[in-house]
């Protein structure tokens, strides 16, 4: 176990180690045996129903509502989640795959027997991808649906609306963003990011390889919001501090649709272009990319971010190859091929090459929605575990303590991603990362780094703060 400590390197190492030693962990504090519920394995006889509601868009603020049980046990009244998704907006495509990884979820919970015997309530609401109506849909879940928790958004603009909404009105609220807004402190003790890592820990896991095998003079390309400003902020104080040197520093809106006129900006001395962008015209931001800097290119690092969604052998994308990208969870089976993988992608119904099993052509933004299964498992867990039965603040002050004792989440069906080390003061998980190459129009996993690798030393604690 990791101890209430100051995290560090060094003390997340020596618990890594003693894990590893100590085998199979069992006991509060631990979430989910070795192996996960058994692999491959199915609850049986079950049968899938789905109730749904709906209520027509009535203002450009009040959108449709879905209600959904699938396969749901008998008895026990319902546990209630309100999910906050990106539909529409520019989020729309991360949108569908994180509602269909979450459905996937809920049905088997729900097969499972439920949480704790009562079945999820999945309760679905549009946010538009818009920082306004984030914070209305919270608004929304809490005093109209009065939902037990919320899974929450995507894009850190969003987060940032709807996370302190939650918080003033005392009800759990999971981030699935990978933005540094809830390690960093900015947010409230009802707010959590337990399922998938943060930003800071990802660039600080892959900016010693980067430097090392690809060069140290560094232009980076991000979006210009929170989540870009991570990127800036992170990626650049952990190269700089491995010897590497930022040249220069290129944001570009989210929304924008033509970017041949940002890459002037890049200096020619520069010998590795970092690149992460997001919204609808990435494919175009690629393209452009690639037809402005030819074979004269100089190294390229992306976070597959910017093509999340977009199938690396379309055309105008051949110059990727032999460029390299950051992953969260390899989009081709064979980049990480373990049966919990496997069980993941079967039940979500992903290919071996990361798209659709019904359409080759629809790919997953299979690095980010990984993060609504984890997470969902991480709520069931937490809810046994303390003992929650209702909305009350006795209640949610059992089920958010019990959450922040928890210390590791064991790789298996529940977590297929891999093991994570949970830090309950930051209410931030940490993880494994991929970099992968572009070889014969295909992401080939070259380097996988540790947990320690993404472990950084912070000041926050939110057990401190007043539930």
């Amino acid at each position: 176990m990791v101890s209430g400590d100051k995290i560090s390197r060094r003390k997340a190492l020596k618990a890594i180690s003693n894990a590893a030693a100590a085998g199979a962990i069992v006991g509060a504090g631990v979430v989910g045996a070795i192996g996960g519920f058994m692999a491959g394995s199915t609850t049986g006889g079950a049968q899938q129903t789905v109730t749904e509601t709906r209520t027509r868009e009535v203002t450009k603020t009040v959108t449709a509502t879905e209600t959904v049980t699938a396969g749901a046990p008998t008895g026990g009244n319902p546990i209630k989640i309100g999910f906050e998704v990106h539909r529409t907006g520019i989020g729309a495509v991360y949108g569908k795959w994180y509602e269909r990884t979450t459905l996937a979820a809920v049905n088997l919970i729900n097969e499972m027997g439920g949480i704790d015997g009562r079945p999820i309530e999945l309760i679905i609401e549009d946010d538009g991808t818009d920082p306004q109506r984030g914070a209305q849909v919270v608004e929304k879940f809490a005093l109209e649906h009065k939902v037990d928790f919320i899974l929450g958004a995507l894009f850190s603009n969003v987060v940032l609306a709807a996370a302190p909404r939650a918080g003033e009105l005392k009800i759990p609220y999971f981030a699935v963003s990978e933005g540094y807004h809830v390690p960093s402190g900015k947010l409230n003790r009802y707010s959590f990011q337990p399922g998938i890592t943060d930003v800071r820990s990802q660039t600080q896991a892959v900016a010693g390889w980067i430097v090392e095998n690809l060069g140290k003079k560094i232009t980076m390309i991000f979006p210009d919001y929170a989540f870009g400003y991570n990127h800036r902020d992170w990626f650049g104080k952990a190269a700089r501090d491995l010897g590497g040197e930022i040249l220069e520093l290129i944001p570009i809106p989210p929304t924008e649709t033509t970017f041949t006129k940002y890459f002037p900006k890049v200096p020619a001395d520069t010998e590795v272009l970092y690149h992460v962008m997001v919204g609808p015209a990435v494919l175009t931001f690629v393209k452009e990319m690639g037809e402005f800097f030819g074979a004269k290119r100089p190294e390229i690092f992306g976070f597959i971010d910017s093509l999340e969604g977009v199938a690396i052998d379309s055309p105008g994308l051949e110059f990727l190859e032999g460029t390299y990208f950051w992953e969260a969870f390899p989009r081709y089976l064979d980049g990480y091929d373990t049966p919990y993988h496997r069980f993941f992608r079967e039940k979500v119904g992903v290919d071996e090459n990361g798209a659709d099993v019904n359409d080759p052509k629809s790919v997953a933004t299979y690095s980010h929605m990984f993060s609504c299964w984890e997470t969902l498992f991480i709520i069931k867990e937490t809810v046994e575990q303390s003992g929650y039965t209702r909305r009350s603040p006795e209640d949610y002050r059992a089920f958010i303590e019990t959450l922040e004792n928890f210390r590791w989440f064991n790789e298996g069906n529940q977590h297929p991603q891999g093991a994570k080390l949970f830090n309950g003061r930051l209410h931030q998980c940490f993880g494994q990362q991929f970099i992968s190459r572009v070889e014969n129009g295909r992401l080939k996993t070259v380097y996988r780094t540790k947990i320690e690798d993404s472990v950084y030393e912070s000041d926050v604690d939110y057990t401190k703060q007043p539930l």
